[in-house]
């Protein structure tokens, strides 16, 4: 059965994403510190493209490995992909190099024209959809042949299809960190506490790592 997957990563006083976003930190000035523990796992490292066995391994890792397990399809925003910094040049293909880490259809949801699709190495493809997000979800479901669908950032897609009530797991990876600035995950959200069962566990980093599971 098809689920839909989605992670996040926020500080502890709840942000997910930073300000003074720019082409050289389009995620924000301190996405660096939000994600610096997962990047250094084995496996982010390898999907990255160090291959001489580099990267940390443990609760973390274990998490970063599970994150590319049994996934069929992917649904982005236009900002995780690169659309917003990027919205006239037709030969931007994100942010990844020719073989993004996705290995499946990506779905990047954008209230533009659509653009043609693009195949890249390694089965990537990205498709774009201006549809409501069920509309994309319903695709990428089919697409992913019996998969799991992840639901990717920014910050706003996530949001929506949270609010929506459409993720069945969502894996929050809380930073020991505190920002005091950016954008808040869970502001006039609905409590998902109480319609998902929660676990949570501390890696080495200090990361808390805490499931909703539907």
């Amino acid at each position: 059965m098809t689920r839909i997957r989605m992670s996040l990563f926020t500080s502890l006083d709840g942000y997910t994403s930073t300000t003074g976003l720019s082409l050289e930190n389009p995620m924000g000035e301190d996405w660096g510190r939000l994600t610096e523990a997962y990047i250094a796992t084995r496996t982010m490292q390898e999907r990255f493209g160090e291959t001489n066995g580099t990267g940390t391994t443990g609760i973390e890792d274990s998490y970063a490995a599970a994150f590319f397990e049994g996934v069929g399809a992917e649904i982005m925003g236009a900002t995780m992909f690169g659309l917003t910094a990027y919205p006239g040049d037709p030969d931007w293909k994100g942010w990844w190099g020719e073989r993004p880490p996705f290995g499946t259809p990506v779905y990047v949801l954008t209230h533009t024209a659509p653009r043609p699709p693009i195949p890249m190495e390694g089965g990537t493809t990205f498709h774009f959809r201006s549809g409501s997000i069920e509309d994309v979800l319903a695709e990428a479901t089919d697409a992913a042949g019996g998969l799991d669908v992840r639901v990717g950032g920014g910050v706003g897609t996530a949001r929506d299809f949270l609010r929506a009530g459409l993720v069945d797991e969502l894996h929050l990876l809380m930073a020991p960190v505190v920002l005091g600035r950016g954008t808040r995950l869970w502001d006039d959200l609905p409590s998902l506490d109480l319609t998902h069962k929660v676990t949570t566990e501390v890696a080495e980093s200090g990361t808390i790592h805490v499931t909703f599971r539907r």
